[in-house]
């Protein structure tokens, strides 16, 4: 049995796969192999398992990405929420917006203060245009009211990184992981979170939400299947995954990728990936983003 990555072995989404991967191998009596495709925003892999056959034999690893391409790109060979059988959410995790010291706030409605004081003189990065560190920046630009901030995208998140804390960047929205040494020396400054509740392993900071009304933004995954694979596969499946998240060392990896457990029914996910693939639909039309 297969799972269909569409990023790069050794990242958080690869880490995910094999950690779900692995019991349920144990709990099945059966190998899951993973196969990363990375590529065209994870398309390549998604179509893959559009294209597999639907005997449960082939999983692909869904989320937020599948949610933003559904609208960013106009000509998919496949409709992602018609050709995918949701299985089971396995994790929701945020970004941290982070600034450089040379920027004069050190809380977020200071910084929106100083944004609109200050139209197209900050410039914020990004992992890639169509990405979740570029389209929860561009949501947090529209309900904070418009804000004039500078796109600058690059070929992943770790160049953007750096440029912030060279200070040739003065935003990042990044996940929390990759910030927490340099917040704690003072390097970068951490000024929320994206997601609707405080992250229980960084409870200082606070949410988006608390300033700007109505703003979440949540990477998703789980996995799904393809279209017309049997319920009972779906279910066992369902099931399996579902006690897994409940299993307190998964829960422990799982605050490692500082994520917590979604869970739920296939039809939990469906609706939740429906719901993502509407909203993300709305801030790519409106910010008129198109791929690059």
């Amino acid at each position: 049995m297969r799972i269909i990555v569409g990023f790069a072995a050794g990242g958080p989404n690869d880490i995910l796969a094999r950690l779900i991967g692995q019991r349920l191998s144990e709990r099945l009596g059966q190998p899951f192999v993973i196969e990363n495709r990375p590529g065209a925003g994870s398309n390549i892999a998604t179509e893959a398992v559009v294209r597999a056959a639907p005997d449960g034999y082939s999983l692909l690893l869904v989320g937020t990405p599948n949610a933003i391409n559904a609208t960013l790109y106009d000509k998919l060979d496949f409709n992602f929420i018609r050709d995918i059988t949701p299985v089971a959410g396995l994790i929701r995790g945020g970004l941290v917006m982070v600034v450089h010291p040379s920027v004069p706030a050190k809380t977020l409605p200071e910084f929106i203060a100083y944004a609109k004081a200050n139209p197209g003189k900050l410039s914020y990065g990004s992992g890639g245009v169509g990405g979740i560190t570029h389209i929860t920046a561009e949501l947090f630009k529209l309900e904070a009211g418009g804000l004039d901030i500078v796109h600058v995208p690059y070929r992943g998140v770790a160049p953007a990184l750096t440029d912030l804390l060279g200070g040739q960047l003065q935003v990042l929205f990044i996940n929390a992981a990759l910030l927490i040494p340099y917040v704690s020396a003072g390097k970068l400054r951490a000024l929320a979170i994206t997601t609707a509740t405080r992250s229980e392993a960084l409870p200082d900071i606070p949410t988006v939400g608390e300033f700007v009304a109505g703003y979440e933004a949540s990477s998703i995954f789980g996995f799904g299947a393809p279209r017309n694979t049997p319920a009972e596969i779906v279910d066992r499946l369902n099931n399996e995954i579902n006690a897994g998240l409940a299993d307190p060392k998964i829960k422990a990896r799982l605050a490692d990728l500082h994520g917590t457990a979604l869970g739920g029914s296939p039809a939990d996910f469906g609706k939740l990936l429906a719901e993502e693939t509407e909203k993300w639909g709305k801030v790519i039309r409106v910010a008129n983003i198109r791929p690059q």
